[in-house]
């Protein structure tokens, strides 16, 4: 029986052409990158185009590219490590100002701030797990509500800042629903509340000497960009993120490699030991602390362990070829996607779009479904429906694929204001390259069938 795919949403299949640009990496040209010797430069110079055909496509610097093995390690690094830093720094320069002050105890008051982040409340479950984890251990943790279509609520946005807001992280495109955030409106909301802040701490106040840090330095701003990426524009510059998440498997790369953009990193890494001799009072806030120690040589010092040359030139390949093909691979599928809403309406009236309405707020490869249970078709649930289609060939998927075991009911859709039943009773269907019409029309007529069963 031949199988269809219809879950590019959790992962994607390797390009030939990826799997050709990462084939000497395995074999001839197995050298570690951090060797001096011949066979060492030649995989660090592999390192190095990929950094670079990456950092161009996001319209960065190939020094503000870190390469990890995968995207939750990535958004792992993004928070615990922006913390962890924020937290070094301000007892740093609590001892710095207190040394200058000629008192060398540093107080428990100037250390008692407790540092915020914002994250939305449709975020991937390695945002959300990891925030939790740091609201555990004394970080307070805004959840920004959405709308029912899924945008975030930018009005509660600008009431949760405040002068202890370390981070911001609000995902590019959402995995479940596809709807796309308003990313550069949320850049813009930081950033003028960063001049506000600059311009309210002229005047003294009740954080002056409990937050030495320059007062436009905070909060920094993360998006998990990885849905995005093979869809819309990821310019860094033009989105005015500080950091940035993408997965290779997402984009016809590997799996078991990520990356995370950070803002000025590479400019500023070397400088930072030299600021901290010097005992300077402001060191570079965008250095984040590692989370993975013991390679000083590795990712700026900030991920430690042998760089995986095969699977990094393969996500600098696969980064090439969606820039080549993003803007008419976007149009072909959003014309899939506009025909199969057409016709699942017909074979399927019952049934209900979750999310934002096909365009401009939603990207072009993603559907997700409410089909009410029981309709006389002997479908107790989505669940089943699900398992039917899987036995006829068809892959869909509930939802997210790192949750899709667990059978607990959508934190996205719930998010939205949907029921339970509603949360766990609806499919993603998500489109990729090798999608064609002849393969959407064969899944119709499953469900179609099914439904009439």
């Amino acid at each position: 029986m031949k199988k269809y795919y219809f879950d590019y949403a959790a992962g994607t299949p390797l390009d030939p052409r990826v799997e050709k640009a990462m084939k000497p990496y395995w074999s001839e040209k197995f050298g570690n990158p951090g060797a001096l010797h011949w066979f060492g430069q030649e995989a660090s110079a592999a390192v190095f185009r990929a950094r670079d055909t990456i950092a161009k496509a996001l319209g960065c610097n190939y020094r503000e590219i870190i390469f990890t093995s995968s995207a939750t390690e990535s958004n792992n690094l993004a928070l615990r490590g922006v913390i962890k830093n924020f937290k070094i720094l301000r007892f740093q320069d609590c001892k710095i100002e207190n040394d200058k002050k000629n008192n060398f105890a540093i107080s428990n008051l100037q250390l008692a701030i407790k540092p915020k982040i914002i994250v939305s409340a449709i975020e991937h479950d390695s945002i959300l797990e990891t925030a939790r984890d740091l609201e555990r251990k004394g970080v307070e943790v805004i959840y920004l509500p959405v709308d029912k279509n899924g945008m975030v609520d930018l009005k509660k946005l600008k009431e949760s800042l405040d002068e202890r807001t370390i981070l911001v992280s609000v995902m590019y495109a959402n995995n479940e629903v596809g709807t796309i955030e308003p990313i550069f409106e949320i850049a813009k909301i930081i950033s003028d509340f960063k001049k506000g802040k600059g311009e309210s701490q002229k005047s003294k106040g009740k954080f002056d000497n409990l937050y030495p840090l320059p007062p436009t330095s905070y909060p920094l701003f993360h998006t998990d960009a990885v849905q995005a990426f093979n869809y819309l524009n990821c310019n860094v510059n033009d989105l005015g993120v500080d950091l940035m998440t993408l997965s290779a498997q997402k984009i016809y790369g590997p799996k078991g490699v990520g990356l995370l953009y950070v803002k000025g990193l590479g400019f500023r890494v070397k400088g930072l030991e030299n600021q901290n001799k010097k005992n300077n009072l402001y060191p570079n806030p965008y250095t984040l602390y590692p989370l993975i120690t013991g390679g000083s040589q590795q990712e700026y010092g900030l991920r430690g362990g042998t760089e995986n040359v095969p699977a990094i030139a393969g996500f600098g390949k696969a980064v090439e070829l969606v820039e080549q093909s993003r803007q008419k691979e976007n149009k072909r599928l959003r014309k899939l996607q506009e025909y199969f809403l057409a016709k699942m309406k017909k074979i399927a009236p019952d049934a209900k779009l979750n999310g934002s309405p096909i365009g401009s707020n939603r990207i072009s490869n993603n559907l997700n479904f409410y089909f009410l249970p029981d309709r006389g078709s002997g479908l107790g649930s989505a669940q089943d429906l699900m398992i039917k289609l899987d036995l006829a060939g068809f892959a869909v998927s509930p939802g997210a694929a790192c949750t899709a075991r667990t059978c607990r009911p959508s934190h996205v859709l719930k998010a939205l204001g949907y029921s339970d039943e509603r949360a766990t009773g609806s499919l993603r269907f998500t489109f990729g390259r090798p999608t064609t019409k002849t393969e959407v029309d064969k899944l119709l007529k499953v469900i179609y069938n099914l439904l009439l069963k």
